[in-house]
């Protein structure tokens, strides 16, 4: 180390810039077109790693020296570079772009300038992503956009993300939003074995992520924009020379939270006061805290390496390549990713022929561990050993047994439940995924007409996955032929995407036309192949849907201040019936810049300052099966097969058909104001909106001896959500050492089922006989839950099997339940505080959620004191400490369905805090970058489970989220 301190100090004090006698160089930026002073400019000195910015007169003083590179940048200027040449006064003059991020909106088949937006559209540059321990592109904006709710699916590594845009617009469709990657629309479903549907994208190769929240936005984008879009632009080339960038990360997940179940000595104590003989008898002598024998602390490792610059004088490029090897807490689980990317951008012909050229592989690797280990950890006795000989021993794992006159040995209890180590060890659920996605897109402006760019943009995205899911024979089972079992797959997934548009761009005088028309064609195939064991082989499983679609959309402005936005998308998808496949979404919004009419021109205080007003409608099919129009016959499962002699056939039968299904069409009416104060210091945006969904699709009870099934999805009500949105941001403190930025936004959301034939029971739980604790019902928000209302005594304690008769009648049946509050969060929140002194930075984020309820389903089904002796079955099974205030003692349907479960999930949680120290010039002509971050910091709420985050609110078996501790460094040369 003392060699290597020395090589450096020798290094630094033998180069020629730092020995050299500096310049201390004044100057003054100005705005180019009207000469105004710009301060809060930033001006670095990128040989030498100083920087200062521009005073409250636009002037400056950094030292230089003869050949050192000035840049000066300011928000919305185009950045300006200049080779320092001895001078000692600077007129620096900056142009105003529209080719900055920061102006320039990434939008539907094409960009707009900020100013020119008249729809909802948020969008987020890299500068603005979450920081940290980053797997999966999604949890880059969790907390960032006001009515965008982001929830992880569990802790589990590269766990998939479910994003809920101004609430859910549907019962049974999908209700995510569509996700477009360089101009291609991605399939709506994973292929089987993968975590989530953009595990193939590295989030470090992400330039923007821009979301499409109002119909009058997302309605270019017809069918597939129903619940909103996110359009992902990846990094491209940059700059004249190539510049790289390193970026390592090792991260440690430490599980935070145990779910409250009964210890050893507590759960000895239960047996031994309320079991019998026999079953105190089957009490062990071990501790054996189960929960902590299937979580671990995990490590993960990520490296990311990039190439960008330019190729000659004509092609931008950009080359990246990552590896992530990521554990997870549930011993065994393992995510490995590795992806490459290229990104050419060459342009011909004097600038008239652009070329996009885009090119990602990845191949990932997924080892998923047993979760049924977590229900298992609960319910396993804690007074035994992990392993045991004698009749309770299966291949040495310690089990509830019972003998099994068949077989006459002793076989695992079928009703106990199992050894959690033996399911982690005895079974192996591992998948590999292939995916390469092309996209090549030409504009070409017309020389003979400059005006009007034709674009081809031509799409291919192949996907295909291999799994097999193992049992050994040393799994406990009560199979008397049970000899471990074999399950594979083989799934492909093929995106074929092409699309034809002119663009037409013209100025005269104070009017300004934009207008795109254009042509789509998209086809999705489907191949599944599934065998069980050697020879159960089901036949493949191929099917395909085409969506052919012609949109149009006319911006027009007026002098700067009046914008007009007016969109038309025709889809037509091979889901639906011929007659009803086409449909019509017709969109148009309106803007006022008010900053740039004469009373507010040059306005010190209001910078920035529109209105916008919108409406559009937006269809939906995503996630309608195919071919419900027709009769189509399906093949049997390999284990339904029927006997015919010695040999085993497939049977075929028809499934359900319904001729009369039509899309789901969502109205919105939006209306919003974007502003900018105090010289850009302080910005943000407001909307409110009211979103219709009409002709709901639900699955619903039909006669199954007319249509060859009991459920068939139906057009059956109408759906409403409401909602006010705010966002700001804001620069309380910019000086030359030290910034500190801030943001907030909030976003209030009602959601309600105003329209529907028939109620409809979802929301299935574990325990009882065929449960179900929601319902979507007229009048109540979508999922509300559907249970009886417990009765307390004095003490504020439930009493066993009392429910208030709420309709009267001295009985409590079903007509007693009530609608007890609502999974989906009334008002959420997010949060961030940035500060930069110097060469340190601090970044703090935290999100909120008021409002959700959560069922508290592990507490229902394991939290009743009959549970301990296996209902007196023959075995023990731990309890749930919720026993310990209720003191229930049977399982029924109506103590599972107690509104007593229904819990306030509301909570505060500090997402990630991370620190940073920024070494400028570290060695000549590299920068280091060594932080440090803790990601899931702390969780404030009332929930009594281990975490109230929950999609769709029901808390059963959670794959808990881990604490994050991160260790970077970030290398650019």
């Amino acid at each position: 180390m003392r060699i290597l301190k020395q090589s450096l100090l020798a290094l630094v004090l033998s180069s020629p810039a730092i020995l050299s006698a500096q310049t201390a160089v004044k100057g003054t930026v100005y705005d180019s077109t009207n000469n105004a002073i710009l301060p809060g400019a930033d001006v670095s000195n990128i040989t030498t790693g100083e920087s200062t910015i521009s005073d409250e007169q636009g002037n400056f003083t950094l030292e230089a020296n003869d050949g050192d590179v000035i840049v000066i940048s300011f928000f919305g200027y185009d950045d300006q570079e200049l080779t320092y040449a001895g001078q000692t006064q600077l007129q620096l003059r900056m142009a105003k772009t529209t080719e900055n991020l920061k102006e320039v909106v990434i939008i539907g088949y094409g960009t707009a300038k900020k100013e020119d937006v008249t729809g909802s559209v948020n969008q987020l540059n890299s500068e603005d992503f979450n920081k940290g321990s980053i797997t999966s592109a999604q949890e880059l904006m969790t907390g960032k956009i006001a009515g965008v709710n982001v929830t992880s699916g569990g802790g589990a590594p590269g766990e998939g993300q479910n994003i809920i845009i101004r609430g859910n617009s549907s019962l049974t469709l999908s209700s995510q939003p569509l996700y477009v990657v360089d101009g291609i629309p991605l399939f709506e479903t994973n292929v089987a074995g993968s975590r989530n549907p953009l595990d193939f994208l590295n989030p470090s190769d992400i330039e923007t992520m821009t979301v499409l929240k109002d119909a009058s936005a997302a309605a270019i984008y017809g069918s597939r924009g129903a619940n909103g879009v996110i359009l992902i632009t990846t990094k491209k080339g940059k700059g004249k020379s190539f510049k790289y960038n390193y970026n390592s990360t090792t991260s440690i997940y430490d599980p935070i939270k145990y779910v409250d179940v009964m210890n050893a000595d507590q759960f000895r104590k239960l047996i031994n006061q309320t079991g019998t003989a026999s079953e105190i008898a089957q009490l062990g002598n071990s501790n054996t805290n189960w929960q902590d024998e299937i979580y671990k602390t995990a490590v993960g490792i990520d490296h990311n390496f990039s190439a960008a610059g330019k190729i000659g004088d004509f092609m931008p490029s950009r080359f990246a390549i990552s590896h992530t090897d990521q554990n997870g807490i549930l011993k065994g689980d393992n995510l490995k990713r590795t992806t490459a990317s290229i990104n050419l951008n060459p342009s011909f012909l004097d600038d008239h022929l652009k070329l996009d050229i885009s090119a990602r592989g990845s191949y990932i690797e997924n080892v998923f561990a047993n979760k049924g280990a977590i229900g298992a950890a609960l319910e396993f006795d804690p007074t035994q050993s992990i392993y045991s000989t004698g009749n309770n021993s299966w291949y040495g794992y310690n089990v509830f047994t019972q003998y099994n006159n068949e077989t006459k040995d002793y076989r695992k209890h079928n009703l106990a439940p199992n050894n959690p180590i033996a399911l982690l060890n005895e079974y192996s659920d591992t998948s590999e995924i292939r995916r390469f996605v092309i996209n090549a897109k030409a504009d070409y402006k017309l020389h003979f007409l400059p005006d009007l760019i034709a674009t081809v943009n031509v799409g291919y995205d192949i996907n295909n996955s291999n799994g097999r899911k193992i049992t050994t024979i040393a799994m406990p089972s009560s199979n008397p032929d049970w000899n471990g079992s074999r399950d594979n797959y083989s799934n492909e997934f093929i995106n074929k995407l092409f699309n034809f548009y002119l663009t037409y761009s013209k100025s005269i005088g104070s009017h300004n036309i934009n207008a795109v028309v254009g042509y789509e064609y998209q086809k999705f195939d489907n191949y599944k192949f599934e065998y069980t064991g050697l020879t159960n082989v089901s036949n493949p499983d191929p099917w395909a849907s085409t969506l052919l679609s012609y949109f149009g959309r006319v911006n027009y402005n007026y002098d700067d201040r009046y914008v007009l936005t007016a969109t038309l998308r025709a889809d037509a998808s091979s889901k639906l019936n011929p007659d009803d496949r086409w449909g019509y979404f017709p969109s148009a919004a309106l803007a006022w810049n008010i900053s740039n009419e004469e009373f507010l021109k040059g306005n010190s205080t209001v910078n920035d300052l529109k209105l916008r007003v919108g409406y559009g409608q937006i269809g939906n099919v995503n996630g309608l099966k195919d071919y419900l129009f027709i009769t189509r016959y399906v093949s049997s499962l390999p284990t339904a097969q029927y006997q015919f002699g010695n040999d085993f056939y497939n049977t075929y039968r028809p499934e359900g058909i319904n001729k009369e299904i039509k899309w789901e069409v969502t109205t919105t009416l939006n209306a919003g104001i974007d502003y900018s104060l105090f010289k850009n210091r302080i910005y943000g945006t407001f909307d409110v909106y009211k979103r219709t969904t009409k002709d709901l699709i639900a699955q619903v009870f039909v006669d199954q001896f007319t249509n060859f099934t009991n459920k068939l999805d139906r057009n059956v009500g109408d759906m409403e959500n409401k909602g006010i949105e705010f966002s700001i941001n804001a620069v309380p403190v910019k000086t030359k050492d030290f910034k500190w930025t801030v943001g907030y936004n909030i976003a209030f959301n009602d959601n309600k089922v105003v329209n529907l034939t028939n109620d409809n029971i979802v929301g299935g739980i574990d325990g009882g006989t065929g449960t179900n604790v929601q319902i979507h019902k007229e009048g109540l928000p979508a999922y509300s839950y559907w249970v009886y209302k417990q009765v307390y005594d004095k003490n504020g304690k439930a009493i066993e099997g009392a429910f208030e008769d709420l309709n009267g009648d001295g009985i409590i049946n079903e007509n007693d339940k009530y609608a007890y509050k609502s999974p989906f969060a009334d008002v959420t929140m997010g949060f961030y505080t940035n500060f930069n002194y110097k060469n340190w930075d601090l970044g703090i984020s935290a999100r909120a959620s008021l409002g959700n309820y959560v069922y508290n389903n592990v507490a229902s089904s394991k939290g009743y004191g009959r549970k301990a002796t296996g209902n007196g079955q023959g075995y023990l099974s731990n309890v749930h400490t919720d026993y310990f205030r209720t003191g229930f003692i049977e399982i029924t349907n109506e103590n599972l369905l107690s509104d007593h479960y229904v819990e306030d999930g509301s909570f505060l949680r500090i997402d990630n805090i991370t620190l940073g120290y920024t070494i400028p010039q570290a060695i000549k002509g590299i920068d280091v970058r060594l932080y440090g971050a803790v990601q899931n910091v702390a969780l404030f709420t009332d929930y009594s489970g281990i975490d109230p985050e929950i999609y769709q609110g029901i808390d059963n078996n959670f794959y808990p989220r881990p604490r994050t501790f991160v260790f970077g460094l970030n290398v650019n040369f």
